[in-house]
């Protein structure tokens, strides 16, 4: 038996009725035990298109005999029965049903076919990409499992919601040169009237261990604690935005500096961490190669006049952006591996720094991410 929790709203319909309905249809299903259902709760909608109804929320607690693509399956059957509608991203729905956690499994699988059905099998991600960041799924999770474990970040739900209940709420926005980290953090800054904090030198790219040294020590003082708000009566949702993170510092460091310059780089890294602010949640912006390539190329022939994509420009060589696209890509895996502290040792230098949420968006269209992210940081509230 695997204990599994699944978030459940509406915004279309007759809401409580359908979620009521979506209950029993899960109460009754072969293979599942309903163990717990929180109470109903009225949120904005975030994200998506303009003038949607609001949303009413829950979630619910079940153990169940099923592998985690055959609740996957039973669930997209109940949002079929109750006429779910799927041809609008993010548009209103008469039932969601998410599968946000199935016991301490980590899937992430895309859609893929089935050779022995010819029948296409749903992507699957657990635990649920987006749900660290949403206050309108922790809320009822911490409801009626507050001890349940998200695997990534090894919070409990309960400290997941006091995480992004923070009074002054530090988003970092994560990415390598070219992926749009930057253009990403402005917009979420101005979407949510948060203080813009940039990274006040660009990555060094060398073996030569000074520049390093020098970014280290600027980046650490520029993330500093951040005053708090002045006046309480302009509460903002979010009180600063970076577009770094001291981590990437690091995890760039042990690709370019030699072992010794590196042991005497990680023990100034350790020394400074602790005295900068951790991010409560870090937005990821990834990117592919080809995408990389074309914004390296770009700034080149920009020779520094346009300022999208100006780290690019400013702290990559491009004279060969395929083979810059590749080193970056290769970084950007690091980075997506040692953000989350799974697995990760206990004199791990980034602990101090790892944020417990953290949303990956895909970068190759910039609007769509800079809407993703807006829309991850907005459901904090």
């Amino acid at each position: 038996m695997a204990r599994c929790l699944i978030g459940c709203g509406a915004n279309a319909g007759e809401p409580r009725e359908q979620l009521e309905r979506a209950l029993e249809l899960l109460r009754f299903m072969p293979g599942i035990n309903l163990l717990a259902v929180s109470r109903p709760r009225q949120t904005v909608a975030v994200g998506g298109p303009a003038g949607q109804p609001p949303f009413l929320n829950g979630a619910c607690l079940i153990d169940t005999e099923l592998g985690p693509h055959e609740l996957l399956d039973l669930l997209a059957a109940v949002e079929n029965t109750l006429h779910r509608d799927r041809s609008v991203r993010w548009g209103p729905r008469t039932i969601d049903l998410d599968l946000l956690l199935y016991g301490d499994l980590v899937i992430d699988e895309p859609e893929q076919a089935e050779s022995a059905h010819g029948r296409r099998r749903a992507a699957l991600t657990v635990p649920h990409p987006r749900m660290a960041t949403r206050r309108f799924v922790l809320e009822p999770c911490a409801e009626i499992a507050p001890e349940a474990v998200h695997p990534l970040s090894g919070c409990t739900v309960r400290e997941l919601l006091d995480n992004i209940s923070s009074p002054h709420l530090h988003v970092a926005v994560v990415g390598v040169p070219g992926s749009g980290a930057a253009e990403v953090a402005a917009a979420i800054a101005d979407a949510t009237m948060a203080r813009l904090v940039r990274h006040p030198l660009p990555l060094p790219t060398g073996a030569d261990p000074g520049p390093w040294q020098e970014a280290l020590a600027a980046w650490a003082h520029a993330l500093e604690t951040p005053p708090p708000v002045v006046d309480e009566a302009v509460a903002v949702p979010v009180e600063t935005v970076a577009d770094c993170w001291l981590g990437m510092l690091l995890l760039a460091a042990e690709t370019a500096l030699p072992a010794a310059a590196l042991a005497d780089f990680r023990r100034r890294f350790t020394r400074f961490a602790p005295t900068t602010t951790a991010p409560h949640v870090a937005v990821v912006a990834v990117a592919t190669a080809e995408a990389l390539a074309e914004r390296l190329a770009f700034q080149a022939r920009a020779g520094g006049h346009s300022d999208v994509f100006r780290d690019a420009g400013i702290a990559l060589e491009t004279r060969d952006p395929g083979a810059t696209a590749t080193a970056l890509v290769t970084l950007q895996e690091r980075l997506l591996d040692r953000l989350q502290p799974r697995d990760q040792g206990c004199d791990d230098p980034l602990a101090p720094l790892r944020p417990p949420a953290v949303v990956v968006v895909r970068a190759d269209d910039l609007g769509r991410a800079v809407d993703e992210g807006i829309a991850a940081v907005e459901a904090v509230t």
